[in-house]
């Protein structure tokens, strides 16, 4: 019987501290928020991906003190996201004459990051403030008197389809997976090696499915196109998978069977998307109803299965459901909560959702206090409410997203602050 292999493996990212591992003779690894490797060869050495900019300098660190010393001559970054560019100029910087290979679509990818960059920075605070002061905090004991600048890269090298390159006898493939995780998402295949670096393809933590929609706010990722992605790492049947974050997954039997599982699972929850829709079964029962069986069970610590249902459902027929003709104008309901307030009164209200929480009905709880936090924002009792009705959904959660948001909220309600993050 399989055991899934995301049981055994963490779920958020890391921070870039000293250190680093080596993969095998000729790789170097150093965890951040996003993996970078070293491949070395005796004529010279290629980075894949440069983690964010002020991670740079820590993992060239640990590459200086693992690896074999020589120049980068070429760097690939997996996907656009910050977390993969923003070191390249710091490297450029480092090892003149370096050349920065990325798929065709990495310039449009690195244009809409840019366009929401104020956007993206207020929706991620939640998850990514603390422990960004905490990497900030970390690098100035260990010498670090600034923060080195986050880049925006233009490629030396942009490919369609498929590029190949060899340096030092090492052979590289790169196979454009265009709209799996960015529309410039690459696969670096090492054929000598049977060993695959895939970046975030199949979303952050491996082993769990993608997340279709992310909660801080992207475009949405098509279901199909990420199983067929899966579908061409499977096709090269690796014996080793150097991943966007975490240790290496090991063994061709373990591999074909994880991405066989994760697409195939992909596909399920599609099929019974797209078979609800046609019946005319409303999102939020589709929400409720679709479960993965137990023979496609992965995790859901990244995206959930739940969140992509709706994903899924929006990306093929958009925002309007259906339901009410409110929808397709511009006042929100929360426009009438007053009068609502003012029908019910607060004690009412107030009672209804402590009965709401009594009776384990807690989302039901938090659309009445909704409604009374959205009117009176400083009732002390309905915030207490609140809190208690978050603190029993995170004892249930269990999803990086989920957890930073219900945490987030339960120090809002009780007096806390978050700020905006700015990648500059």
């Amino acid at each position: 019987m399989r055991t899934p292999l995301y049981k055994s493996r963490p779920v958020g990212p890391h921070s870039a501290r000293f250190g680093g591992e080596r993969i095998n003779d000729f790789i170097v690894m150093s965890e951040g928020n996003s993996n970078t490797y070293l491949l070395e060869t005796p004529a010279g050495n290629i980075l894949i991906n440069s983690g964010m900019g002020y991670e740079a300098p820590v993992h060239a660190a640990n590459f200086q003190a693992l690896g074999n010393g020589a120049a980068i001559k070429y760097l690939i970054t997996t996907q656009g996201h910050v977390d993969h560019v923003g070191g390249v100029q710091y490297f450029r910087d480092q090892h003149p004459g370096l050349q920065y290979i990325a798929q065709a679509n990495n310039p449009e990818h690195q244009e809409y990051d840019a366009r929401l960059q104020a956007f993206r920075g207020q929706r991620s605070a939640f998850r990514f403030m603390e422990a960004f002061k905490q990497d900030f905090a970390y690098y100035a004991e260990q010498g670090y008197t600034g923060i080195n600048a986050q880049d925006t890269p233009t490629a030396d090298i942009l490919f369609e389809e498929r590029h190949e390159l060899s340096l030092g006898g090492l052979d590289l493939v790169l196979i454009a997976a265009a709209g799996a995780e960015t529309n410039d998402s690459l696969i670096v295949w090492l054929p000598q090696h049977r060993i695959v670096l895939t970046g975030n393809l199949f979303g952050c933590p491996f082993g769990h499915f993608p997340n279709l929609v992310t909660i801080r706010g992207d475009r949405y990722r098509d279901a199909l196109t990420c199983a067929a992605a899966a579908d061409s790492v499977l096709e090269l049947n690796a014996e080793m998978l150097l991943y966007g974050h975490h240790e290496p997954v090991v063994g061709g039997t373990l591999i074909r069977s994880e991405i066989s599982t994760y697409r195939d699972a992909i596909h399920y929850v599609h099929d019974e998307v797209v078979k609800g829709m046609n019946a005319g079964e409303p999102l939020h029962q589709l929400q409720q109803d679709i479960q993965l069986p137990a023979e496609l069970e992965v995790g859901q610590g990244y995206g959930k299965v739940s969140w992509s249902i709706r994903a899924i459902w929006e990306n093929y027929a958009g925002w309007f459901k259906h339901e009410s003709t409110t929808e397709l104008y511009s006042v929100p309901p929360t426009a009438v909560y007053a009068d609502l307030l003012e029908l019910a009164g607060a004690g009412p209200l107030l009672d209804k959702a402590r009965e709401k929480l009594a009776a384990g009905l807690l989302e039901e709880s938090l659309h009445l206090l909704d409604i009374l936090l959205s009117v009176q924002a400083d009732n002390t009792e309905a915030k207490e409410l609140a809190v208690a009705v978050h603190q029993a959904l995170l004892e249930s959660a269990d999803n990086f997203w989920l957890n930073g948001w219900l945490e987030n909220q339960i120090k809002l309600l009780q007096g806390g602050s978050t700020a905006p993050l700015a990648f500059k």
